[in-house]
């Protein structure tokens, strides 16, 4: 049925019939005064906003300012849409079900997680909670701000994903802000969350750069609990008002220390002056050099501080290894780890692009099935690339540092750094990639003549010797003779004196910025 809206409605057409000529002609004047008629606009509430779901009629009956089947073109995401949204309009976070908690380990037990959260963690197949879960998340349940240190591939993300979901229990609006480094680690942080609270009616939006603004605004205006984002695109949807704050009770800044070094001290500045300030703040890295403490002092109150072991400690499953070799055979060195040594999932390391391209084009001749992520490379492609990796289609997986932290797959075998990391702290990052969740691994970095002081920072930092490896297939190398060892683990290592951090880092300082200004 056809609702009358107005003169020439067909509910308002004469009863009797008419000509055909006289048909047609008021066919005609209707089309032309449908090519003509301008969509009405919103009507405007006090504070010069559009009124959230109410657009008047206009003169054929339209329900909204668009008409019926336009395609809407734009790439750019609508401003002031916040003052649109009312978070008191959103369901409430609730639970899903119910779960027998006995099954689980009194480790998990212990925690007073809700029993949905304890299904989810059943479901991931978790065991038993790590040592920074056992101490954070007590912690953030108790309501306080908290700086959490621990190893990289040690459940951080679950330490404080499963306190901030049931603290959200019961509430509604966006009240859950996480901050990460790099679209992968906001993507896996989003997963994580979407996983363990699967039991929970649980809504998380996912923001960063390098895709199109419009789905990002969608989920931020229809009810978002928890927003994971990147600081610079988020930035931007704070500026235009397609996100709205006012109900946030936590803040999580995730691998601060990397955010920091990536350049995004003023976003992270910025984005903070612009969060209420009565909140619940958690930073977790997994290293807290000392440009962390003025982060913290502006994010958080009175926080507890939760050092599981050194920050500058690798895990112990990890055996090392470095190849002396002169540069030029760094390529047949990587093809005689990948033929002589049960490496059956690879990540290497190199410090440019170029040097990305070309290593993959010679893995590529050798008939190695092989991916790449760089900067330079599209979202899509990344994704591709690191989900082929991770399902195994990959083999090897040679990428920049844009994936030495946070990317959570367990079962990589060997990490190789192709070019020795210019920053200690990067080698203990790189190398947590492999020997995951208990695992074992192999971290072997290729070291030509001119990386040996780079190396020997990397011992100092990390207070071992690293041992020197021999290959069979490069003897003729003359960087390779007289080197009999195996990769070996750190605690089996002679100490080496650690160096003083402070005069470290005025002498081998970051080129991108550090501080808060």
């Amino acid at each position: 049925m056809t609702t009358s809206t107005g003169l020439g409605s067909p509910n308002n057409q004469p009863s009797h019939p008419t000509d055909e000529g006289s048909e047609k002609k008021s066919t005609a004047s209707r089309n032309k005064r449908k090519k003509h008629h301008r969509p009405p606009t919103r009507k405007k509430n006090g504070s010069g906003n559009s009124a959230q779901g109410i657009t008047p009629q206009g003169k054929r009956g339209q329900s909204s300012s668009r008409r019926p089947g336009q395609k809407n073109n734009s790439r750019r995401p609508p401003r002031n849409v916040s003052s649109a949204v009312n978070p008191a309009d959103f369901p409430p976070t609730e639970i899903i079900g119910v779960f027998d908690d006995s099954i689980m380990s009194e480790g998990f037990r212990s925690l007073n997680l809700l029993p949905q959260l304890l299904h989810g963690v059943h479901d991931l197949g978790y065991l038993e909670p790590t040592p920074i879960q056992i101490q954070s998340i007590p912690h953030v349940l108790e309501g306080h701000d908290l700086i959490g240190s621990a190893q990289t591939g040690t459940g951080k993300t679950a330490a404080f994903a499963l306190p901030t979901l049931q603290i959200m229990v019961g509430g509604s609006g966006t009240r859950v802000l996480a901050l990460t480094p790099t679209r992968e680690l906001a993507i896996q942080v989003s997963e994580q969350f979407k996983m363990l609270g699967k039991y929970l009616t649980t809504r998380v939006a996912l923001v960063y750069g390098g895709v199109d603004y419009e789905p990002q605004t969608k989920a931020l205006t229809t009810g978002a609990d928890i927003v994971v984002a990147t600081p610079g695109r988020l930035l931007d949807h704070m500026r235009r008002k397609t996100v709205d704050f006012r109900n946030l009770e936590i803040l999580i800044l995730d691998e601060a220390d990397r955010m920091l070094d990536m350049g995004f001290a003023e976003e992270i500045n910025d984005i903070l002056n612009r969060l209420p300030k009565k909140r619940q703040t958690m930073l977790f890295s997994a290293t807290i050099p000392p440009t962390i403490q003025n982060l913290s002092m502006k994010a958080l109150s009175s926080p507890s501080e939760i050092s599981i072991s050194p920050p500058s400690t690798p895990a112990d499953g990890i055996f090392h290894g470095v190849y002396p070799l002169s540069a030029v055979n760094k390529p047949r060195a990587v093809l005689e780890i990948l033929e002589s040594q049960d490496a059956k999932s690879v990540l290497i390391f190199t410090r440019t692009k170029s040097g990305v391209d070309q290593l993959c084009g010679a893995l590529e001749r050798a008939k190695i099935s092989v991916a790449r992520i760089h900067s330079d490379r599209s979202q899509h492609q990344r994704e591709k690339a690191l989900n082929g990796f991770r399902s195994g289609d990959h083999r090897v997986l040679v990428a920049t540092d844009i994936v030495a932290r946070g990317i959570d797959v367990t079962e990589i075998s060997h990490v190789i750094n192709f070019d020795v990391p210019e920053y200690p702290e990067d080698y203990v990052h790189r190398a947590g990639r492999t020997a995951r969740a208990g695992l074992i691994g192999f971290a072997l970095t290729l070291m030509a003549p001119g990386e040996i002081m780079p190396v020997k920072n990397i011992e100092r930092f990390v207070g071992k010797a690293l041992p020197r490896v021999c290959l069979p297939g490069l003897k003729d190398d003359v960087h390779q003779t007289n080197l009999s060892q195996e990769p070996r683990p750190l605690k089996d290592q002679p100490v080496v004196a650690r160096y003083n951090h402070r005069n470290h880092r005025q002498r081998i300082t970051r080129r991108t910025g550090l501080s808060l200004r």
